[in-house]
């Protein structure tokens, strides 16, 4: 007997500094909502694992949206996109997933990203600290530079290759076999964002000198790193994480650049001791207030 699994995709309008993006989003689970950002050059597929998770999405309504130009959402609407070169800016990036809450009308949601998306959790902490019950930034960090490639669109490249086994050696060895051909496999399909992406997590992000304005009572922060990752290490975030107020790391063991695609159940507990800690300060903030 065949399986229905109870994740659901849907579209929804959402109106951001001028331009109409039709945005597609997965979603499971009731509870406090949990949105969720994929990486660079990818799709909400990456989430699979945590939309799927029985035990998390008993308490959490888990969202899972594919960014602008990436998966199943299209460029903008109302403009001629392809006259334009795509940069991500930090601007947008942050002004798009506040519009998107609200167009989800979600209240007191908890965002997560990994890659460029853990720096954009870092950008909605210090820009957004009331919209958020708390931020978990997964492989982020205060300065990623040096990513932002010409080859990674060269015409002399094959693009979706380049991309692709451009994350392999960003994954632990011990993650299972086929979950790292998975996401290699997202990776093939990307290619014509990934340089955009780039351009925010390597070019526009910067928090040097900035993280100490972030409110880490308002807006708890819980960095999650893994110890295969050296695109953003371990130490990167943890240097990053030692300079927020209040905020916490902890470092992953046996897992990379990738942990909720290329090994869930390793992320898995990482993400719940996380989840647990940002429910600790939210009730310290209730006793105290």
């Amino acid at each position: 007997m065949s399986k229905i699994s109870p994740v659901t995709g849907h579209y929804v309008d959402v109106d951001v500094d001028g331009l109409l993006y039709k945005v597609f989003y997965l979603e499971n689970g009731t509870g406090q909502p949990l949105v969720c950002q994929h990486t660079a050059g990818c799709h909400n597929h990456q989430w699979r694992g945590l939309l799927e998770d029985e035990e998390i999405t008993a308490n959490y309504r888990v969202i899972a949206y594919d960014l602008p130009r990436h998966g199943k959402s299209d460029p903008p609407e109302n403009t001629e996109w392809w006259t334009e070169e795509y940069q991500l800016s930090a601007d947008h990036f942050a002004n798009f997933i506040v519009a998107l809450c609200d167009a989800l009308e979600l209240e007191n949601p908890i965002f997560m990203g990994s890659s460029f998306g853990g720096n954009i959790a870092l950008q909605l902490a210090l820009r957004h600290p009331d919209r958020f019950a708390g931020v978990i930034p997964v492989e982020g960090a205060d300065y990623s530079p040096g990513f932002y490639l010409d080859w990674w669109q060269h015409p002399h490249a094959n693009a979706a290759q380049v991309c692709a086994s451009g994350v392999w050696d960003l994954m632990a060895p011990q993650s299972p076999e086929a979950d790292r051909w998975k996401t290699w496999f997202y990776y093939s399909q990307g290619s014509e964002s990934f340089r955009g992406d780039l351009h925010f997590y390597s070019v526009d992000h910067d928090l040097r000198g900035k993280l100490a304005d972030i409110d880490g009572d308002r807006c708890p922060v819980v960095m999650l790193t893994g110890d295969y990752d050296y695109l953003t290490t371990p130490e990167d975030s943890a240097r990053t994480a030692a300079q927020i107020p209040n905020a916490e790391f902890i470092e992953m063991k046996e897992i990379g650049h990738f942990p909720m695609s290329e090994n869930h159940t390793v992320f898995r507990g990482y993400l719940i001791r996380a989840l647990e800690i940002l429910q600790n300060k939210a009730r310290k903030s209730v006793t105290t207030s």
